[in-house]
């Protein structure tokens, strides 16, 4: 005779089972390619390349609620974007890896055959101003996050990133700004930024950082910045593995690039910097502890004393540059003029005569040295393959 307890209990079984497999079979699996179009698309669409999103800030959404492992792509159509809210990337269920990581790109990159300047996506913040930044009352007026990536492993690919129409300054102690792109936790690693034009306006459209950037591996690569106070800040204090490479930075206010104490494994090369305030900025020792310190939420820096580094600057050309290196501190970026020494320039030219540029919007050298000359020759701009 059959044990009625032992039916009732295989029973139940099944029935769980039958409802586990149908809930899973309801669950989509996380989408490995999400599109956005701000023309074509909707919010509400599955996301699809035949039906896409129209806002980066909802892709970004669903690569937050997904879960699992995997590589996810987000592909930006030419055209338009609005980023009227930050663009947070933090997935707290899904893992990315150095081999399966988040991508965030252009659907036609600079070195594809039928790309020109018109096919970039566009990036136009008209967010508001937060009254708090990196997670404290903000007294100098409000600060915006273009995109806020908290998360490991991910690429920035092939966009054009324009700046914040405010009045950067409209009182005395007052900056208003953006960080483009934004990384705040420390405990992070392998951020790619690559072949992205960020285009600054001190009046019409300012970005105060293109990059700013915490944690380590950060690495930035065949990107132009103009018109920008500062290009890019690697932040923590003892970081390893950063790399700027193949970059042209041009009428940066500030400094084309902002070390705060990170190690000397730095591989800054391929360079070219013209007509910029400072070259470097080096961030001292002292105030460099105190902001991986006494920020809300950061990690302390191992305990001993931080000692002057300096820093390997390779087969780069500094053009028409008011300064080469600085240090400061803080958005007001109060600078004082520092020994060059802290750079070791090998194969690196430094002239007072400005970079001949690229004016034709047709040509697909458009905003880069003008080919044949020296600056051209150093390989820096938008092309991996120039």
């Amino acid at each position: 005779m059959v044990n009625r307890r032992e039916v009732m209990k295989t029973a139940l079984y099944t029935g769980m089972g039958s409802l586990l497999a149908r809930d899973q079979a309801a669950q989509p699996a996380p989408a490995t390619e999400i599109w956005v179009n701000p023309a074509a698309g909707a919010d509400s669409s599955p996301g699809n390349r035949a039906s896409p999103l129209r806002t980066l800030a909802e892709a970004a959404r669903r690569v937050n609620q997904s879960e699992g492992s995997g590589p996810v792509t987000i592909y930006l159509s030419e055209g338009v974007h609005v980023i009227g809210e930050t663009t947070l990337i933090k997935p707290e269920r899904r893992l990315f890896s150095r081999e399966a990581r988040l991508t965030i790109r252009a659907e036609v990159l600079p070195d594809d055959p039928d790309w020109h300047t018109g096919r970039m996506p566009t990036l136009i913040h008209t967010m508001p101003l937060s009254p708090t930044w990196n997670g404290r009352p903000d007294p100098l007026g409000g600060a915006a996050d273009g995109m806020l990536i908290e998360t490991s492993h991910v690429t920035v690919r092939g966009l054009k990133i324009l700046g914040l129409p405010v009045v950067e300054s409209p009182k005395p102690g007052l900056i208003r700004r953006l960080y483009a792109i934004s990384r705040l936790r420390r405990d992070l690693e392998d951020l790619e930024i690559a072949q992205c034009l960020f285009a600054g306006e001190e009046v019409t459209n300012p970005i105060h950082v293109g990059i700013i950037a915490n944690g380590s591996s950060v690495r930035v690569h065949h990107c132009i910045f103009r018109g920008m106070k500062i290009s890019v800040v690697f932040w923590t204090p003892g970081s390893k593995g950063h790399a700027m490479t193949h970059c042209f930075c041009h009428a940066v206010y500030g400094s084309a690039v902002w070390t705060s104490q990170i190690a000397n494994d730095f591989d800054y090369r391929n360079n070219v910097v013209d007509s910029c305030n400072y070259v470097w900025t080096a961030q001292q020792a002292g105030s460099a502890l105190a902001d991986a310190t006494g920020r809300q939420g950061a990690q302390a820096t191992p305990a001993g004393r931080i000692e002057p580094l300096r820093y390997m600057v390779t087969d780069s050309y500094f053009a028409n540059n008011l300064k080469l290196t600085g240090t400061g501190t803080g958005a007001r970026l109060e600078y004082q003029d520092i020994d060059p020494s802290i750079l070791q320039l090998t194969g690196t030219k430094i002239t007072n005569e400005p970079v001949a540029i690229e004016r034709d919007q047709t040509k697909r050298s458009y905003l880069h040295p003008v080919a044949g000359s020296e600056a051209a020759k150093i390989g820096a701009g938008l092309f991996l393959n120039p």
